[in-house]
């Protein structure tokens, strides 16, 4: 009975090995996306009542990109290097090293001034960032938000999905004395 249930555990283990060793990476799938040769930075606004009337501008290298609306979200796809990314409260900000192929997402906040809000960005994790993308509250911008057309794409996103590195459970049997 007993080697029953190490042959069973030892079988459980290697399935899970085989299934962890054939999962692609995250690396590997942020690079299939459409052009590897640029990063892609997806730009998002939470759908909320505060701050809903507000349209907040967003910049990258300071060049005007969006004016961002209320539960909304663009596409840039930038080349690789430094850019800097604010919104209209100049005290804050972002300085994102991209990477050709690599995905990031970038929030835009509405944070509470003295006589109206402003936005401020804020760089998320690619776990989190992908899936508050996927909200069913999410839509593309607005084409007549966009300020710059070059960089800025209104179309559906599709973000890669990272996958979390996982460890196949392992069963942990009391031992009998």
């Amino acid at each position: 009975m007993r080697t029953l249930r190490i042959l069973g555990l030892l079988i459980f283990c290697l399935m899970g090995l085989a299934a962890v060793a054939q999962e692609p990476t995250a690396d590997s799938q942020a690079t299939t996306g459409g052009n590897p040769s640029k990063a892609t930075v997806y730009v998002y606004r939470y759908k909320q009542f505060v701050g809903s009337a507000l349209a907040p501008s967003v910049y990258c290298d300071e060049t005007e990109l969006a004016r961002m609306e209320n539960g909304r979200y663009f596409t840039v796809k930038l080349d690789p290097g430094k850019h800097a990314f604010r919104s209209n409260d100049k005290q804050s900000g972002l300085e994102l090293d991209a990477k050709a192929g690599q995905e990031y997402f970038v929030r835009v906040e509405i944070v509470a001034g003295a006589m109206k809000g402003h936005g401020r960005v804020v760089l998320m994790s690619a776990e989190q960032g992908s899936y508050e993308l996927k909200s069913s509250k999410l839509k593309p911008l607005d084409s007549n938000k966009v300020v710059n057309a070059t960089l800025v794409s209104v179309g559906e996103a599709h973000p890669e999905t990272p996958t979390a590195t996982t460890k196949p459970a392992v069963l942990v049997e009391p031992a009998h004395q």
